[in-house]
């Protein structure tokens, strides 16, 4: 049997745009809650939202804003931000959303990229300074014409400028809405573009696929700036009359716990770290949480006591793994809501409704049998438009066919569900036998010396490439030597997988968007 598998599904895809989608929201659940802000203690029925969010954009287009216009966000999680999307898609506005956790060199090439005009931002958070960075900037950006921060007179100013008569141009489901910016491991970001048909309906069968409804109210402690966030969470939410909660600007493990508790919300979103953030929490038994039911982890694999402390102890039953890029709007996978454990755990689930994915040889583009390791590559409503103004950087990504590549080393299993094994850029070719670092890394998080690890292939003059082991030990005056790695796996994995190489590090290279710089990694140590 090959591996190809397609998302049947007596679900129509939606055909609206994200404006009509919530107008729809709007006038079936007008009293019920859409969007409660718990650090401020503000909160909006759907009625009370989609007046703001009418509001907004009536505004922005009485300052000179137009259907395909480009308007940056860069900011921590907030209202604002909520409307801002929406209002933006109202207006058929293609918002751009900037991680907050960019410096100025990164900010001031997304805003020249794409093109911004008007620029909403966060006044601070933390140790970022935004309206000073801006300032620094502006100069290099002649394209932009006004900056809006939150919190200040420029946001009533805006605000001042809303009409009761505005009447906008017509909209296509299909016209770009969003430009997200991947961070990528070398080199400038590039900007996914997103139609409302890509997110709206993509946050549309996530939500159907854990049985959302006008009466779950959802805590969102991932960043609005990812998908994570504005599809999965916010979109996921108004598709089906649910509620937003916010829990604060940027991850809390308390502050989500409190808001789960105070709100009663029936489902939590997270990355696995944040879940375990959350558990270690040393006062995490008095909290109660007995409201939830579900959740999405997503972002890395769940190692298997997270997850059964988060089905037993944080309630969620029906919790859901997800599986995607930006670049697909973003999910592809997920598990449903009575997979068992190993399913949960073990794989990213199988295909989503009205998306097709397939395993292929990277090196030939022939779809593999299941059961054994190749790229992964979907296709459907998802797949974005493009790489903004880079068509052959597209074209590096989209096949002829409209096949997303996602350079994800996976394999489908006979029941169509998928593990992620690796990234092909990853793959360790050692004298001929390929080796997916994954597999290693799993094995040796089982050495009771190791905290962290990774691996990463370098060069070596007879076999082309080695095995490199990147350890963090659990106690750093205790390191695990070579021959103790290599001792712990003889016998028990190839003895083409065994570490060649072994370096004790503190930390590891990240991207912005937490990730391991593996690139950084291997260029590092290449030589010994």
């Amino acid at each position: 049997m090959s591996s190809y598998s397609h998302g049947t599904s007596g679900t129509a895809l939606l055909g609206d745009t994200i404006g009509a989608n919530l107008d729809r929201a709007v006038a079936m659940w007008p009293d019920r809650e859409a969007l409660v802000d718990v650090p401020s203690g503000r909160r909006w029925t759907y009625a009370e939202f989609g007046a703001a969010v009418g509001e907004l954009a009536s505004a922005l287009y009485a300052s000179g804003v137009a259907k395909g216009d480009r308007v940056g966000i860069w900011a921590v999680n907030c209202p604002e931000w909520v409307l801002v999307q929406y209002a933006t898609a109202r207006i058929g506005a293609i918002m751009v959303n900037i991680n907050p956790a960019y410096r100025t060199h990164e900010v001031e090439y997304v805003l020249k990229q794409a093109g911004v005009s008007l620029l909403f931002a966060s006044l601070s958070h933390r140790t970022s300074d935004y309206r000073a960075m801006v300032e620094q900037v502006r100069g290099a950006l002649p394209e932009l014409r006004e900056v809006v921060y939150f919190g200040d007179p420029s946001w009533e100013a805006l605000l001042g400028r809303a009409t009761t008569d505005a009447t906008y141009d017509a909209l296509s489901c299909d016209d770009p809405i969003n430009i997200q910016y991947t961070s990528g491991t070398t080199g400038f970001p590039k900007g996914a573009t997103l139609s409302h048909h890509n997110i709206l309906n993509n946050g549309y069968f996530v939500g159907e696929l854990i049985a959302y409804t006008e009466q779950d109210r959802i805590c969102i402690p991932v960043p609005f700036y990812h998908c994570f966030g504005m599809v999965m969470g916010n979109l996921a939410a108004t598709s089906h009359g649910a509620c937003m909660v916010i829990p604060a600007p940027s991850f809390d493990p308390r502050a989500t716990l409190e808001a789960v508790q105070q709100e009663r919300c029936t489902s939590l979103y997270g990355v696995p770290t944040m879940f375990i953030a959350e558990l270690n929490l040393p006062d995490f038994a008095s909290w109660d949480l007995s409201s939830l039911r579900t959740g999405i982890m997503a972002g890395s694999p769940c190692p298997v006591e997270v997850m059964k402390r988060v089905v037993a102890e944080m309630h969620m039953a029906e919790v859901s793994i997800c599986y995607g890029m930006t670049e697909t709007s973003p999910v592809s996978l997920q598990t449903r809501r009575d997979d068992d454990l190993e399913h949960r755990t073990g794989t990213v689930g199988r295909v989503l409704p009205h998306i097709e994915v397939k395993v292929v040889d990277p090196a030939t583009g022939v779809t593999r049998p299941r059961g054994t390791a190749g790229e992964l590559c979907t296709r459907g409503y998802s797949v974005m438009l493009g790489y903004w103004n880079e068509p052959e950087k597209t074209a590096e990504s989209v096949d002829a066919g409209r096949w997303m590549h996602t350079g994800d080393l996976a394999v489908m299993r006979e029941d169509g569900y998928v593990e992620i094994v690796g990234r092909i850029k990853d793959m360790i070719i050692r004298g001929g036998e390929n080796i997916y670092p994954r597999e290693i890394e799993e094995f040796l998080y089982g050495h009771p010396k190791i905290q962290d690890v990774q691996v990463v292939g370098v060069p070596h003059e007879r076999y082309g490439e080695e095995v490199l082991a990147c350890v963090i030990a659990r106690d750093p005056d205790d390191p695990p030597t070579l021959e103790e790695l290599r001792a712990f796996c003889e016998g028990r994995l190839a003895h083409y997988k065994l570490p060649s190489r072994v370096q004790i590090l503190d930390s590891f290279p990240m991207t912005v968007s937490g990730k391991v710089r593996k690139v950084e990694l291997r260029e590092r140590f290449a030589d010994g």
